[in-house]
């Protein structure tokens, strides 16, 4: 057990919150707590109750990422225990109040800070991570950031999970809504690592319980850890714990459960000016870092443990650049790196710079790398790559990019992707996209509230233009896969700007649709967790 955090789990026997649970050992029998007593129960702590007149108030309803978008609920229950939760939950229910959940804050759209939540479950004080020797996995709460659990895993076990690379986001939505980060080539997706997940659900009755589920071929609440791989968050339920264990782990030794990191990091940053750039620059660049991927990304290869961002920047923001890590402690890293930074840059006719570093593994990994300041407000899109983008493709982006006169703070960032995520069947989690090659996020800030609707009508035009050719989103097909429910879009069900015919539901969740909604009709009948891209049971 870690040495810095309480004992909050609902395992059989009395806890230290003087709380009684009835999961078992091996996690496969439902855990359920008597939820209307606990609603009344004066020996058991309630979550603290915060209102528009609590000092606290605004810190808590302005936390999210985006401040295009604020909270503002009848209140915010702060909760700490799984207990608490199923309470706050069986309360709103019976109000007939909407519920919405935080965890990290990162939430890219208004799901989360949505004007019709009345009450809002904060989680982040759920933030406990320690080793379970009876499910042989290391468990997680869910108010935990990446960051914070990279840096107890590490420290404590010398181990960590193929998650993101922003260490502020919140273990919750980045793991339900299927997860990857710089070690997913080597290692594979985050959700790979899943062993179980407890969940806050109503039943058909309107009685909240606690039901723990894990990825066992005997247990009988399978289906909600498979919806819970994928399938994104606030949509079966609250998930107040996860465990993870890496799926070819034997034994009971916890430095041997989950993958365990490099000692060092080798670096490079690539910078290429605007000032030096010129259209086929760019296009030539788009084919060669497509072109590379396209052959390097087949899991047990010498590039298994690298990880590139290509950050197509707009032209306001001087240069575009390519930043690359892979294990230091490889014997030719160094040469490794050279031959693709070489691929990737080296033919496209125009000087650039390339800064080396050698880092130490959690230095590096725990540096946030998307603290934009005041520019505050966003609009965010994403998608899957099978190939790189086409010429035609590449001149779309250069046209948008290299226009002197947008002033926002544009950012289209292609992330490796492939390599051990693409071993896994599209079936065996709700992530169904396992054979791309890249991932891309098409971001935009800006720091005036006064400007959005230009901003966004900016990254709305760049998008359907450059999917023009499948109605303006990238519907699966030989290039395309769809996007990624974690950079969350609700342009996608509008059709004004989804003029595919593909619903927008396909588009995150392809072929594991009709499986994800009937969990959604099992597990909340009611449909009582819900938002603008949720699962719906029909």
């Amino acid at each position: 057990m870690t040495r810095k955090q309480p004992d909050r789990s609902m395992s059989a026997g009395l806890t230290r919150r003087g709380l009684l649970g009835t999961a078992t050992a091996a996690g496969i029998t439902a855990a359920v707590v008597p939820t209307r007593a606990l609603a009344t129960d004066n020996s058991t702590p309630g979550a603290v109750i915060v209102n528009a007149a609590d000092s606290r108030y605004l810190d808590l309803t302005s936390r999210g990422y985006n401040a295009r978008f604020t909270a503002a609920p009848d209140s915010i229950r702060l909760v700490h225990t799984t207990a608490q939760v199923v309470s706050v939950v069986q309360e709103a229910v019976d109000a007939g109040k909407r519920i919405g959940v935080r965890g990290g804050g990162h939430c890219l759209d208004g799901l989360v800070d949505d004007p019709d939540v009345r009450t809002l479950v904060d989680m982040s004080e759920m933030d406990a991570v320690h080793y379970d020797p009876a499910r042989r996995a290391f468990m997680v709460e869910g108010g935990a950031t990446l960051g914070h659990v990279y840096r107890t895993l590490y420290l404590e076990w010398g181990v960590s999970l193929p998650g993101g690379t922003c260490p502020t986001v919140g273990v919750g939505g980045h793991v339900t809504g299927g997860g990857y980060g710089a070690m997913c080539r080597q290692y594979g997706a985050v959700v790979d690592h899943l062993y179980a997940v407890e969940v806050v659900v109503v039943d058909a009755s309107g009685t909240a319980r606690a039901v723990v589920a894990t990825r066992e071929a005997g247990d009988p609440h399978r289906d909600l850890w498979w919806a819970h791989t994928g399938g994104g968050g606030g949509t079966f339920g609250i998930v107040t714990r996860y465990w993870f264990r890496a799926p070819d782990a034997t034994g009971t030794d916890p430095s041997t459960l989950l993958p365990r990191p490099p000692k060092t990091l080798l670096k490079s940053t690539v910078a290429i000016k605007w000032t030096d750039l010129t259209e086929a620059a760019f296009t030539a660049l788009i084919a060669n870092h497509g072109t590379w991927h396209a052959r390097n990304s087949v899991a047990g290869s010498s590039y298994d443990s690298l990880h590139s961002v290509l950050i197509l920047y707009n032209r306001i923001q001087g240069s575009l650049v390519l930043n690359t890590q892979m294990d230091g402690t490889r014997s030719d890293a160094s040469a490794l790196l050279d031959a693709y930074v070489t691929a990737v840059v080296g033919g496209i006719g125009v000087p650039y710079t390339d800064g080396r570093s050698s880092w130490p593994w959690l230095k590096t990994t725990l540096k946030d790398p998307y603290d934009t300041g005041l520019y505050n407000r966003t609009k965010s899109k994403g998608a899957y790559l099978r190939q790189g983008w086409s010429p035609a493709q590449a001149r779309t982006l250069y046209g948008y990019l290299s226009d002197a006169a947008y002033d926002g703070h544009a950012g289209i960032l292609l992330y490796s992707y492939g390599g051990k995520v693409n071993t896994v069947s599209s079936t065996a989690t709700a992530l169904a996209q396992r054979d791309s090659i890249l991932k891309a996020n098409f971001t935009t800030y800006w720091p005036d509230p006064t400007q959005d609707d230009r901003h966004v009508a900016w990254m709305r035009a760049l998008y359907r233009d450059l999917y023009a050719d499948t109605g303006g989103v990238p519907v699966p097909n030989d290039t395309n896969d769809g996007s990624y429910i974690n950079y969350p879009d609700t342009d996608l069900t509008d059709p004004a700007w989804n003029t595919s015919g593909v619903p927008w539901q396909t588009l995150y969740f392809k072929g594991n649709l009709a499986k994800l909604r009937q969990v959604k009709a099992t597990w909340d009948p009611g449909n009582v967790f819900h938002h603008k891209l949720s699962v719906t049971a029909n």
